[in-house]
């Protein structure tokens, strides 16, 4: 997969089949997407597009209160669009002065004249351009007077259920991690690097890593203990259980902590890069009378953890 920043990098693209959308968790509807952009591209002779931008539009239009997180940073929206099997990406710096263009200024100027675009493919309720008046009426009756095909795909098409990021974002302020698992049709997953701590978890037998998420605008899933998938930076992996939370029993800060209990493992990993696919919420975080009473029910959320995954 070619990646473009600027316009000045792109070259020929043959019979360009395009869609256009931030793709934030490239979950299951997006993928039907990228899906059709790939076979549309072949019955052409043409080459799969996406234009996408950074930073989030929100994040330019409301720079004060757009209270943004991102399903997926950028390395791994990159990633998957990759293992999708997409061709071209381009990610356009979005600016105030570009959110300013109308929706025929944009298509005419980035799609029709640049790129000279021949399908351009959308989700049934897409919007853009200015005051979003872009949308598949305006594409469709454009098409003829800029000399390119547009095609939809359907509410049905991408599920009886119509997911987007929203709901993807909903579940996981829940803590509903099966349900964000299925939308995405993969792990979703966190990246961080392994910190120092405060190391009570060793002296109770449950000794944690300390993760530090490397990007800031990834959104990070409600308090509790799920189960996880661990792979370490030098390859290895690993099952575990995580706690997200503010650690209520034993710290009075309510800052919120990343901590992962590897099984069966015992070296020292400190400011390794981790990644964590969370499974399972096992329960929520909780507080309890003591320290015995939280070692207690760590033994038990770690024979429920283990049975899950020889299950």
């Amino acid at each position: 997969m070619k990646i473009y920043t600027n316009f000045d990098e792109i070259g020929l693209i043959p019979n360009p089949v395009l869609t256009i959308g931030t793709f934030d968790g490239v979950h299951v509807g997006h993928q039907k997407i990228i899906e059709r952009l790939n076979q549309r591209a072949e019955e052409v002779g043409g080459e799969s597009v996406l234009f996408t931008f950074f930073p989030h539009p929100r994040m330019v239009i409301q720079p004060t209160n757009h209270g943004i997180k991102l399903i997926q940073t950028q390395e791994e929206k990159i990633e998957k669009l990759a293992r999708l099997g997409l061709k071209h990406l381009i990610v356009f710096p979005f600016t105030k002065e570009f959110s300013e263009l109308t929706a025929d200024e944009f298509v005419f100027q980035f799609l029709v004249s640049r790129l000279h675009v021949h399908t351009i493919i959308v989700g049934y309720d897409h919007q853009f351009g200015k005051n979003r008046e872009g949308n598949l009426q305006f594409l469709e009756s454009n098409s003829s007077k800029y000399g390119f095909s547009v095609e939809e795909i359907s509410a049905q098409e991408i599920n009886d259920v119509n997911i987007s990021s929203s709901k993807i974002r909903f579940a996981l302020a829940k803590g509903d991690i099966s349900t964000t698992n299925h939308y995405l049709n993969e792990e979703f997953e966190l990246r961080g690097t392994v910190v120092q701590g405060n190391k009570l978890g060793r002296t109770i037998g449950f000794p944690t890593a300390n993760i530090r998420i490397d990007d800031s605008l990834k959104l990070v899933p409600g308090n509790g203990v799920y189960a996880v998938k661990v792979c370490l930076e030098n390859g290895n992996k690993c099952l575990g259980m995580m706690n997200i939370g503010t650690r209520p029993t034993i710290d009075e800060s309510l800052l919120t902590h990343l901590e992962v209990h590897l099984f069966d493992f015992s070296k020292d990993i400190y400011n390794q890069k981790i990644r964590v696919s969370l499974i399972e919420r096992v329960r929520e975080e909780q507080k309890f009378a003591n320290v015995d009473a939280l070692k207690q029910k760590l033994a038990q959320d770690e024979i429920f953890v283990r049975t899950f995954f020889s299950n």
